[in-house]
């Protein structure tokens, strides 16, 4: 099976094509070893700099092969991004005792982002089936390497899939080792995505506790109130963020169109549609034009005009 496509790189196309067919079978990494083993230096040289879908899961296990753990979860974690629909995951050497005994929570830490990458839709039943490996993995490496921030960024993966009581799992277990804000900050946008706003914004309260000159955590909490229907409280958060971060276009539009829904002002509103165009994220700047249209007494023409924004 090693001579599969005539030169290394081909049979290892070949292989990885098999992998994705059946990635829990054992036969192509068996096959793999052996094309490592016997054609390494031809192989290191046809895998140098390609980042291919048919490369990179070989190069993970070559990776692991060698007990380069961590470089090989996040080889991992990058096709996974890629290409959630294949279970990347159940490679045999994925739940294999001498990785999940060696890899780093840093680095699975980081393979868990990795596999966000491209904002893929994960939460369900069939993706939650695929990450079942990635799940296990991170109870067996939170357990053994509880590093609170790093169990902070895991957290992400579960909650994408919709699996939220591993997500707090991993955050309470950051907190037996040590409070730390991103562990805050992960409950809170659990809860958020679960749409339980007061668990929500108790969380980043304790966030702001932790770190209290942080001026995202201060939009943060506003988004929350401004959602819970409180805007005076979402002005308030939004001017004690501007006191640490004064030029942060996503505090000051937040701040414009904040007030225009709390007092109906021009001013507040044309502010909010001059700084629209500097808003990298679509979804937020057209909530935060919704929330300022609604705002008492406003021209009409003016909410036209913020409304024209919207559409493009």
């Amino acid at each position: 099976m090693a001579h599969c496509g005539g030169s290394p790189a081909g049979a290892v196309k070949f292989l990885v094509g098999a992998i994705a067919a059946a990635p829990a079978a054992p036969e192509p990494y068996a096959a793999l070893a052996e094309l490592w083993r016997d054609r390494r230096s031809e192989l290191e040289e046809s895998l140098e700099g390609d980042g291919s879908l048919s490369a990179v899961p070989a190069r993970a296990y070559f990776l692991f092969l060698e007990g380069d753990v961590d470089d090989a979860v996040m080889a991992l974690g990058s096709v996974t991004g890629a290409r959630p629909d294949v279970a990347w995951g159940a490679a045999p050497w994925f739940g294999d005792a001498r990785f999940l005994g060696a890899v780093s929570a840093q680095a699975l830490a980081e393979a868990c982002l990795r596999t966000l990458d491209y904002g893929h839709e994960l939460d369900t039943d069939e993706m939650r089936e695929r990450f079942a490996p990635w799940f296990h993995a991170l109870e067996v490496v939170s357990e053994r390497d509880p590093v609170p921030e790093s169990l902070a960024s895991m957290a992400r993966l579960p909650r994408s899939c919709g699996r939220y009581e591993l997500a707090f799992a991993l955050c309470d277990r950051a907190d037996a080792v040590d409070r730390v804000m991103w562990a805050a900050v992960a409950r809170a946008t659990t809860w958020r995505v679960m749409g339980d706003l007061d668990q929500a914004a108790a969380a980043f309260e304790c966030a702001l506790a932790l770190d209290c000159a942080n001026w995202s955590l201060y939009l943060d909490l506003a988004d929350v109130r401004a959602a819970q229907g409180d805007f005076a409280a979402a002005v308030s958060l939004v001017e004690q963020g501007l006191e640490y971060e004064p030029h942060e276009v996503s505090l000051r539009a937040a701040g414009a169109a904040y007030c225009t829904r709390l007092s109906g002002s021009s001013d507040d509103l044309r502010a909010l549609i001059a700084l629209a165009p500097e808003l990298a994220n679509i979804a937020y700047r057209n909530l935060l034009i919704d929330y300022a249209c609604a705002g008492p007494k406003l021209p009409r023409r003016l909410v036209a005009r913020a409304h024209r924004i919207r559409k493009n």
